[in-house]
């Protein structure tokens, strides 16, 4: 009985590996080298496509999914996974038995900016990544406004998600339609569309932060204003976490004074030791900070404030007189003047993370992100900071507030119904084989404890970047907006073969609203 089963199990991956290889596209199919697909940035998950897509136009990506779609009967599991650069956490980027569409493939991807019109903008494709287009828009003195912390992500994946920086107080998340201004997408059905506020509007709203359910992003015109050329790079050192976010919200919300920082973040360090150092902290500079350290936790605020050269002298004294009005540790000041573009790209490894993958394999980076209400930042930093991370080395912790109203709630992002929330970022890495401190497994539980405190105090967080198992707990982090998701994703993706390791909608089972 086996046998026949694997028999035509065969003949049916067979036959559908055929009628692929007859789909006419300027790119092409790979049914062989897929191993190099089989996993992300997470390092948790390892899993084999059926086939990988390298599409170069946007027309073999919409041949593709009208084949998966017409055939849907035919074949009832088969699932499409758009993947970037692969930053995802939980195999989101990733297709057990699929078809994967390698997104950098495209070669519809050189960036036009319009720089005569207002607003200026960039046309840039989905699979490129934003440290390209800032090269790119640099060149006509121009810039987008909102970034994340990684540049070397692509601009179809952060849009899927949201796309959150320390400048995110100021102009929003990258998804904000002030910053985003329209979108081409292809849809579950295979449908090219073009979308805006204006046009097609609840497949544009749908798109931001969905996560990859509507459609895939193949195009979007992102916004720009002029660059400045230099950047006043501040962190200076807390010892209680109190005085940090009191400072942090008097900061974000003087944004609208006659000079206020661009850039405002926060991190947490649960343990200090000798080799952490940076291009921006010395040795000395990290001398000072053990010596305040004492074992404590250390709470961090960085700064920036961008500017041209010309402006330098009243910068330096606006940023002296704002500072003065802090409550930091005085003798803990860092400071120091970088190139725009460094201070963007200051994230960037000294190799791809792909590298770091094939030469660490036993690395993990079991990373959880939550927002969370400004109401309550307080419990949440007194439980988890004082005690559940308590003795535990988890460097570093971002944490940082921006304001709610600077999103859209018709995008698909769901976040804390509070004026005020905060990020906060745990961005740790674990050894996959290690049964000590450090060890995947007790990082994972060690999270597990974070998120089963702020569900069981009712704090309103919600988790960035989310990650659920189950439709029940999909359904509960949407809450009151699941039935709109729902709504778009049988409008646009009714088989559910869009992103199936978001885990959100299984194909071959119907869409429940």
């Amino acid at each position: 009985m086996n046998n026949l089963y694997n028999t035509n199990a065969n003949k049916e991956k067979d036959d559908l590996i055929s009628s692929l290889k007859e789909l006419k596209l300027k790119g092409y199919f790979d049914f062989e080298n897929i191993s190099n697909v089989a996993f992300d940035f997470g390092n948790t998950y390892h899993l084999q496509p059926m086939a990988v897509l390298y599409p170069k136009t946007v027309n073999d990506i919409s041949t593709t999914i009208k084949h998966v779609f017409k055939n849907g009967n035919v074949y009832p599991q088969l699932t499409i996974t758009a993947r970037g650069h692969a930053h995802s956490l939980q195999a989101q980027s990733q297709n057990q038995g699929g078809i994967v569409i390698s997104m950098e493939s495209l070669e519809e991807a050189e960036v036009y900016v319009e720089s005569e019109k207002q607003p200026c903008y960039a046309d840039v494709s989905g699979g490129e990544l934003w440290i390209k287009l800032l090269r790119e828009t640099l060149k006509y003195g121009l810039t987008p406004k909102s970034w994340t912390d990684y540049l070397n992500l692509t601009v179809g994946g952060t849009l899927s998600n949201a796309g959150i920086s320390g400048e995110a107080f100021k102009h929003g998340p990258q998804i904000h339609t002030s910053n985003v201004l329209q979108l081409q997408v292809v849809t579950g059905k295979g449908d090219i569309v073009n979308c805006s506020e204006q046009q097609n509007s609840d497949l544009f709203y749908g798109v931001l932060g969905g996560l990859g359910q509507f459609g895939i992003i193949t195009k979007a015109r992102i916004s720009l204003q002029p660059a400045p050329k230099l950047v006043k790079w501040i962190r200076v050192v807390y010892s209680e976490f109190n005085l940090l976010t009191k400072d942090q919200e008097y900061l974000i919300l003087s944004s609208n004074d006659s000079f206020s920082f661009d850039y405002i973040e926060g991190f947490v360090l649960t343990n200090i030791v000798n080799n952490w150092t940076s291009t921006f902290i010395t040795k000395q500079q990290l001398r000072v900070i053990q010596s305040v350290s004492q074992g404590k936790l250390l709470y961090f605020l960085e700064l920036a404030k961008f500017f041209n050269p010309q402006d330098q002298t009243l910068v330096n004294r606006k940023t002296e007189k704002m500072l003065s009005k802090l409550k930091y540790i005085p003798h803990t000041l860092m400071e120091s003047e970088v190139g725009y573009v460094d201070f963007l790209d200051r994230i960037h490894p000294s190799s791809e993370f792909r590298l770091e993958v094939i030469e660490y394999p036993n690395i993990s980076f079991p990373w959880i992100n939550l927002l969370i209400p400004k109401s309550k930042i307080h419990l949440f930093g007194a439980e988890v900071f004082g005690h559940i991370l308590a003795n535990i080395s988890y460097n570093p912790i971002l944490i940082y507030p921006f304001n709610q109203s600077r999103w859209k709630d018709k995008t698909s992002v769901v976040t804390p119904e509070e004026e005020v929330i905060y990020l906060a970022a745990f961005v740790s890495q674990a050894k996959i084989n290690s049964s000590g401190m450090d060890g995947l497994e007790n990082m994972l539980a060690v999270n597990q404890r974070i998120l089963e405190f702020t569900e069981k105090a009712e704090l309103g967080v919600k988790q960035y970047l989310p990650f659920h198992e189950t439709q029940d707990a999909w359904r509960a982090h949407f809450g009151k907006r699941w039935k709109l998701f729902a709504q778009r994703k049988l409008a646009y993706d009714p088989l559910s073969i869009l992103a199936p390791k978001q885990r959100i909608f299984p194909r071959g089972q119907p869409i429940l609203l």
